[in-house]
């Protein structure tokens, strides 16, 4: 028996940001959506849990938005969240290296990228040889950014302006202006930035840790073109591009349930804990299963992740070659691991709500007491690019954390440290290496099916605002307003 089949104008499998992104655009359109997330609780790969121990809500891992997350911005105003996060004014980033000793990049408010160099030639941490050197990024910069505004152009002259339920063939535009002058496909994060004259000590300070956060891999495995994208992103035409900003409250009540009431408020349905198949007739959705209820509705949109995609197709009939393909190409595709460490001490160990650390096994510092403004000391400590850690022991992993923040941080060598926890986030991106499977676009060979999530062919690495650019852009497909 088909349930609901008249009900709803869309579903949409997964509620991290993707999956929230594209339902609340769709319902803002006028469309009545069902969102399906299989967690007990709002929010995929970005959301919170209870800490049983602590009796504290804890972030699976500490997650920060830039200035420059155009998309992102646009959905939290549309669901009255954008309040949630605290934007800096501009780029400032304190680090500590190895022995504690603190220093600050400060970027003035000059024209991009004019203001990133000018803050690397002020941080005197750095020869002034390696500051000088930042000045020849300049030039690749400035071309990423005239190819990207090439590529909007582009996507705007085949837009249209329709309401409907759509395309149902593969996207059309024809391939993607390439990069190659700027960086190679073919070529890593660490193998460009040589080429482009930057020295040991300026990627050991600034462009690893950067390229590290951004891409969740090693500079020396990373391919170089999603970095160079972060760069013309965060180094953009507004100074306010490169500004930081922390979540003021805890990842699912920061974006998550908002969206669920702003789309629940116009006729749809949020239900967590309802784990869905689709089943694919060949070239056309059958039905969409959760648990013995099944729906139809004309347009079906995937935000699981790319090691879920192949699980939760249901095959009715032999399916289109393309989508075959992307399945495989999904099924393949490396996942990266995060570790954070959470550390609770009897007294406050930190004023800033962040900092960068320069060697050591943990790249960044958040301080949940400054962010979430609450009197409870608790310290997230994450590890990008975690390979080596991710096998190791909670107990190991705290006691390696501790010991390095006593000496980084004069004041946790005093205090006292009450609990340690570690969240292992094992799939939380996937490879950027030359060599790994291409990433799908929105649209699929499926009639009315389309996927979103971080690892879809944004041109970024696997960001909140790559899944929010994704969920937008198959909502607008299925409304037929891009072609």
């Amino acid at each position: 028996m088909i349930t609901g089949s008249a009900a709803f104008d869309a579903i949409v499998i997964g509620a991290g940001f993707a999956g929230l992104s594209a339902a609340s655009r769709l319902a803002d359109a006028g469309a009545r959506v069902l969102v399906l997330e299989v967690r007990p609780r709002l929010g995929g790969r970005a959301t919170g849990f209870l800490d049983r121990a602590s009796g504290e809500l804890v972030d699976n891992g500490q997650h920060v938005l830039f200035g420059c997350y155009c998309e992102t911005f646009a959905f939290l105003r549309r669901v009255g969240a954008a309040e949630n996060v605290r934007l800096s004014p501009a780029m400032a980033v304190p680090f500590l290296d190895e022995d504690g000793a603190r220093s600050e990049l400060r970027c003035p408010p000059l024209p991009a990228p004019y203001h990133l160099l000018a803050g690397v030639l002020e941080w005197d941490v750095l020869p002034l040889a390696a500051r000088l050197s930042a000045m020849r990024l300049a030039r690749p910069i400035r071309l990423a950014q005239r190819l990207a505004l090439a590529r909007e152009a582009r996507s705007a002259e085949r837009s249209v302006s329709s309401w409907g339920w759509g395309p149902t063939s593969m996207e059309k535009g024809g391939p993607a202006l390439q990069t190659l002058a700027v960086a190679s496909p073919g070529e890593t994060v660490a193998t460009w930035l040589k080429l482009n004259g930057q020295g040991t000590a300026i990627c050991e300070w600034l462009w690893y840790p950067l390229a590290i956060a951004a891409l969740n891999q090693s500079p020396e495995e990373a391919a170089a073109p999603p970095f160079v994208e972060v760069l013309a992103r965060l180094f953009g035409s507004d100074p306010c591009d490169a500004a930081i900003g922390l979540p003021t409250t805890h990842l699912h009540l920061m974006y998550a349930e908002p969206a669920r009431t702003f789309i629940e408020a116009r006729r749809g349905a949020v239900r967590t804990g309802a784990p869905a198949t689709v089943t694919l007739d060949g070239a056309r959705v059958r039905e969409v299963e959760v648990g013995h209820e099944r729906f139809l509705a004309p347009v079906v949109i995937s935000t699981v992740p790319w090691f879920a995609l192949a699980s939760l197709i249901v095959r009715a009939a032999p399916l289109p070659a393309e989508m075959e393909q992307t399945i495989e190409q999904a099924t393949r595709t490396v996942s990266l691991p995060i570790v954070t460490v959470n550390l609770w001490y009897d007294r406050a160990v930190m004023d800033e709500p962040f900092v960068g650390l320069k060697g050591g096994s943990t790249h960044w510092i958040f301080d949940r007491r400054a962010a979430l403004g609450s009197a409870t000391s608790h310290l997230s400590l994450v590890t990008s690019g975690a390979k080596d850690l991710v096998g190791l022991t909670s107990e190991a992993l705290v006691e390696r954390a501790a010991a390095q923040m006593a000496r980084v941080l004069p004041r946790a060598a005093r205090a006292r440290l009450v609990r340690g926890a570690v969240i292992r986030e094992k799939r939380a991106t996937f490879s950027l290496a030359p060599g790994q499977p291409p990433r799908p676009g929105v649209c699929t060979p499926v009639a009315g099916f389309f996927l979103a999530g971080d690892w879809i062919d944004t041109r970024l690495p696997g960001t909140i605002e790559s899944a929010v650019v994704s969920g937008h852009r198959a909502a607008e497909f299925a409304l037929g307003t891009r072609t």
